[in-house]
């Protein structure tokens, strides 16, 4: 990934409050068939390695999971807030006009080693932990327990568990640090004016790396 200085973002806990907030990240693998990218579900673990676990599951028949099995490296990558940037914001604009549009985004990209797990007490602890992690805000959380327990074995033999140990984690935050600073306070502000959950995320990220 290109990485200006700038832009990259080294802190751990940063880079895992992004992979929590946006945890359907896109599974890359190249094998013998050629590149595969899947989008999967994560659920992040912090005390099985330095820099943390990922652990998913995939359909059976997802053959994606066979090139796993053979010992393919992967590529995790994990999307967080992104959206257009008009040079219209800038105040550089009305000064000079020497400005062009650019696109701001926050991404983590993970690269390790990932193992096959059928272990059906492995996969109903991952659903589990998954589960909760996406129902525990609601006010009447559904769980897997509320599933008859024979349709839940059920399921788990349809569903192949990957376990990652992250060896390798990059950040970047693309969020106008480069521009001046009245060019990211107009930023925010316009982002601000479009109202949607999306720009204020990034209208927020934009005012936290200005300072």
């Amino acid at each position: 990934m290109y990485q200006p200085p700038h832009h990259r973002e080294d802190d751990l806990g940063t880079q895992h409050d992004l992979i929590r907030a946006h945890a359907l990240g896109l599974l890359i693998t190249a094998g013998d068939g050629g590149l595969i990218a899947n989008p999967v579900p994560f659920h992040l673990e912090t005390g099985l390695s330095p820099k943390g676990t990922l652990q998913a599951h995939v359909a059976r028949a997802n053959g994606q999971w066979r090139e796993i099995a053979d010992g393919a490296p992967v590529l995790v990558v994990f999307q967080g807030a992104d959206t257009y940037i008009t040079p219209s914001w800038y105040a550089t604009k009305r000064e000079t006009g020497k400005v062009v549009p650019t696109w701001n985004y926050a991404i983590v990209q993970v690269r390790g080693s990932a193992r096959i797990i059928e272990d059906p007490a492995w996969l109903r602890t991952q659903i589990g932990a998954l589960t909760h992690e996406n129902e525990n805000s609601r006010s009447q959380p559904w769980a897997v327990d509320d599933a008859p327990p024979e349709f839940v074995a059920a399921q788990l033999k349809g569903i192949i568990g990957i376990e990652i140990d992250i060896e390798t984690i990059d950040g970047k935050w693309k969020v106008s640090q480069n521009r001046p600073l009245a060019d990211r306070q107009g930023v925010a502000d316009g982002l601000d004016a479009i109202d949607r959950t999306d720009t204020a995320e990034m209208a927020d990220l934009v005012r936290r790396y200005s300072k």
